[in-house]
């Protein structure tokens, strides 16, 4: 059994909880689930199909996943759940536990002994887990939000409502048209891959102010200011100044930033740091 306490119910929370169950337990043959839409395409009865981005992870990985089909098969997800839920609100009580990041360090503690009180053992008692055989780079791609666009003529591409520009070399001109795949990581950064080869980019936000000097500063970047500026004054007559709903949802993310800002805050933002003259 993992456990793992979030704010909400977001694809993020759910593969950082699964990276933690492999990094204790390995691979297992398959996971049991509801009909959930971060684990299934639900589309209203219709025959369409498609992958979730927790399926996604899940197939790379090579683990299967059974979604319960009847009223009894879910019923064994939720009676579980309901006991782990009245159970856990009750002990964290008696613990003194008001917020996320102390229920989290003392979930080892409650597992440990739930496990010990009502564990029963298997009829099959062959451990099937499986060893993890990705690394730990091949891991951190696999569990982050992917995505596909397509760079244009001059290696630009949008994601979340912000524009990218690729750095221009002679080898890079060679994928223009091309497909790239966007690796949005449970940490907040960002990388983009075409193939196995990470690609260096110039970033600019259409939801800043612009400052229209830089416009006639750079000649590649001029007509995608000039087309930013157009769509930011659009959203401003609209009220949409906001990032794209289709993204995934950021708060796994901004707790991870605030985990790594209380350790230290260059590891929140590593861009920011100056080295120091000082001996």
């Amino acid at each position: 059994m993992h456990l793992r306490f979030g704010e909400t119910e977001s694809a993020f929370d759910y593969m950082m909880a699964t990276r933690e169950y492999l990094d204790q337990h390995g691979k297992p043959l398959a996971f049991y689930s509801d009909k959930h839409g971060i684990f299934r395409v639900n589309n209203g009865g219709t025959t369409t199909t498609g992958t979730t981005q927790l399926g996604r992870v899940l197939a790379e990985l090579g683990i299967g996943l059974i979604c319960a089909n009847s009223p009894q098969a879910k019923g064994r997800v939720e009676r579980a759940n309901q006991t782990l839920q009245d159970r856990l609100i009750k002990e964290m009580r008696l613990e003194g536990i008001s917020n996320i990041e102390d229920a989290n360090v003392w979930l080892d503690t409650f597992i440990a002994d739930f496990n010990r009180r009502f564990a029963r053992p298997a009829k099959y008692p062959k451990n099937l887990h499986r060893p993890v055989a990705e690394s730990t780079e091949e891991l951190d791609d696999i569990f982050a939000w992917q995505e596909l666009r397509k760079l244009s003529k001059s290696l630009t591409f949008r994601y979340d409502k912000m524009i990218y520009l690729v750095e221009l070399t002679e080898e890079k001109t060679r994928i223009a048209g091309e497909k790239i795949t966007a690796f949005d990581y449970p940490d907040g950064t960002l990388a983009f891959k075409y193939g196995y080869r990470s690609l260096k980019y110039q970033v600019f936000d259409k939801l800043e102010c612009i400052d229209q000097g830089q416009v006639v500063d750079n000649e590649r970047l001029g007509a995608v200011l000039k087309l930013a500026q157009e769509k930011m004054n659009e959203l401003e007559l609209d009220g949409k100044r906001d990032r794209s709903k289709k993204m995934p949802k950021r708060r796994a993310q901004a707790r991870v930033q605030e985990q790594l800002r209380d350790i230290n805050p260059v590891l929140a933002n590593p861009e920011e740091f100056r080295a120091s003259l000082k001996r």
